[in-house]
């Protein structure tokens, strides 16, 4: 529902796309709500709309569009490099993109006037994810912005419909905290030994679809980048909203 109303969340992405230094030539973006077994697939439309892949929400929701151009030039120099980095990727003409690209653009760029180009979430380890990130990586070179759309504390299981977020139940806040601790630290080597090493990693995330964009992320970040918080605040008790840049 933040697309539709994104309230302070939303607020804060538009706040950052505005003070960036140079408005973005593209975004390319990998989605908790895109993962598929390889091969990897990268969205070629010129036009590839938006997809509203959830059920049970207001009508209003469904009526949202958020009308992006593609790239298909960008998405060629994308399966170029991935197909270096031993990735193997296909074409995906058809693909629009899912609501963990489109619902978080709609308010860092409301006008939906810069192209935008999905590559599939991979169901890899973490170092993996981080290679895919490396290969990506020189894109930023050429003003392209990798979006990495997931969430460090999301478990549906858990969060209180009914609640407005004042109250934040202390294991999520102590999840949260872990990720941070490494995430600022580049430590990477326990980010992807969470499972092992913080006991409430199934309740943070009890599958990693949403945790997995933060590796593809890192790995497309430099050891000299700045982390900068974009928000930090949760939702219904336990859902983390923290957004976060490397720059």
């Amino acid at each position: 529902m933040l697309a539709l109303d994104g309230g302070a969340y939303g607020a804060s992405l538009r706040r950052f796309a505005d003070g960036l230094p140079e408005r973005p030539r593209a975004i390319l973006a990998v989605s908790a709500h895109w993962q598929a077994h390889l091969p990897l697939r990268v969205t070629t439309a010129g036009k590839p709309g938006i997809i509203h892949d959830f059920s049970g929400f207001p009508a209003e929701l469904y009526a949202v569009e958020y009308p992006a151009p593609g790239d298909p030039d960008l998405a060629g120099k994308t399966i170029a490099l991935l197909d270096a980095a031993g990735f193997n990727p296909v074409a995906d003409p058809q693909r629009g993109f899912d609501h963990g690209v489109w619902s978080v653009l709609r308010h860092a760029f409301p006008d939906a006037d810069i192209p935008v180009v999905q590559v599939t979430l991979p169901v890899v380890e973490p170092a993996r994810l981080a290679e895919l990130g490396k290969a990506l990586a020189p894109l930023r070179n050429e003003g392209v912005l990798i979006l990495g759309s997931g969430g460090l504390i999301h478990n549906l299981r858990r969060v209180r419909w009914d609640s407005a977020g004042d109250s934040i139940e202390p294991w999520a806040l102590e999840a949260e905290a872990w990720f941070m601790e490494r995430i600022e630290g580049r430590r990477s080597d326990e980010l992807s030994r969470h499972r092992e090493l913080l006991p409430l990693s199934f309740e943070a995330a009890p599958s990693t679809e949403h945790l997995d964009p933060l590796f593809v992320a890192l790995g497309a970040s430099d050891e000299q980048d700045s982390l900068m918080t974009v928000i930090k605040a949760f939702q219904m008790g336990n859902l983390s909203l923290r957004s976060f840049a490397w720059m």
